[in-house]
């Protein structure tokens, strides 16, 4: 691309981000730390001062404070369809295009859309009413950040089904943490403030236990503070210019491994807000009917999550997979490479061999980084 044409898309960029609407998100440790009640009290605020808002989607959970806070607020009705013979309802996102009100309330930010809606999740309706100028305020739970699911799973024990790409959260221009310390939030949860009196038993059993909402709540706290560091970096001129970080993520047919390979390569890019890639090199072994539906399945997916998380999928057939590394390593002038952590046996294989060796040497030439991760 040309520095004329460069210009021109800096250019454009402009325009758009001056067209597009803000977007606010609150965001928590779990269930029942206020942001639904939050994002009701803003709404109200903003309607007194004259501000045209709107609640497209609120979900209220049946809780007394939260439902009366509703009261007087103009709202868009629910689209309303069928889904395996129940009546459903959903956000109505054409009724808020149409409409353009200047600010709209959309809740759940992670929720999965009934199969026949435009798409597939309330994130990229939430990022079409964007587009078309109109701020959003919405909210969502720490533990349905994509990025974040390994350490999530690690202390809760739950594969959470519905997420949202770390992307989305960078798109925000501000994110508020909604903070209860382990006890004002179990306190919460015994007073029937969070779930019917029927679940609260269960509740304390699994996910309300103190030291999980603990690791929550620092997990929520950090993800908020790299947000604002982030926002102050993009925001203040900078003195020096960094090394222009690449991340390149090399995964395999390993889908368990990989994935967890995507999702810190991710979180690193996001951190130095740089560009990153995913590379998979199809070995002979690998080729064609080689490998089984189910590794096929979850290559695909694999490859999807790491493009919904920002990144560029690199595929490329080659019997020498440090060779393809060190080759995509020059051509998308990458800085910083990162592997999965491999068995003993692998990596006693690898370094026996002397491409391996020569791409040690010139990455270490190329003041290119490695990271194994865990």
């Amino acid at each position: 691309m040309s520095d004329k044409d460069n210009n021109a898309q800096h250019f454009l960029d402009l325009i758009r981000q001056s067209r597009r609407g803000k977007f606010k998100i609150y965001i928590g440790m779990s269930a029942g730390v206020g942001k639904t009640y939050r994002m009701l009290q803003e709404a109200r605020t903003l309607l007194r001062n004259g501000v045209d808002i709107k609640i497209a989607y609120i979900e209220t959970h049946n809780r007394v404070e939260t439902h009366a806070l509703l009261d007087g607020l103009p709202i868009i009705p629910r689209r309303e369809l069928f889904y395996k013979g129940k009546a459903l309802e959903e956000l109505d996102m054409q009724a808020v295009l149409n409409l353009h009100p200047e600010v709209v309330v959309i809740d759940e930010l992670a929720h999965t859309n009934i199969e026949g809606s435009k798409n597939e999740k309330r994130w990229q309706d939430v990022m079409e009413i964007l587009e078309a100028g109109i701020n959003v305020i919405s909210a969502v739970n720490i533990q349905h950040i994509e990025g974040l699911q390994d350490e999530v799973k690690n202390i809760t024990g739950v594969d959470v089904a519905e997420r949202i790409p770390d992307l989305v959260l960078q798109q925000a221009d501000e994110v508020v943490n909604i903070d209860l310390t382990a006890d004002e939030l179990v306190t919460r949860l015994k007073e029937g403030k969070i779930y019917t009196p029927d679940k609260i038993a269960v509740a304390m059993k699994n996910f309300f236990q103190p030291e999980r909402i603990l690791q929550l709540r620092e997990l929520a706290l950090k993800e908020v503070a790299t947000q604002v560091e982030r926002k102050i970096e993009s925001s203040l001129p900078r003195t020096a210019h960094p090394r222009n970080e690449r991340f390149l993520a090399c995964v395999s047919s390993n889908h368990v491994i990989a994935k967890k390979v995507i999702r810190k390569t991710a979180r690193l890019a996001a951190y130095y807000q740089s560009k990153w890639y995913v590379l998979y090199v199809q070995t002979p072994k690998e080729d064609g009917d080689k490998i089984g539906l189910a590794e096929q399945r979850h290559l695909i997916n694999n490859f999807k999550l790491a493009m919904e998380l920002g990144g560029e999928v690199i595929k490329v057939k080659n019997s020498n997979i440090a060779k393809s590394i060190m080759q995509t390593a020059d051509e998308k002038k990458v800085t910083t490479i990162c592997l999965g952590k491999p068995h003993l046996n692998v990596m006693g294989m690898l370094l026996n061999t002397a491409v391996f060796s020569q791409l040690l040497g010139k990455l270490s030439e190329s003041d290119i980084d490695i990271i194994i991760l865990s």
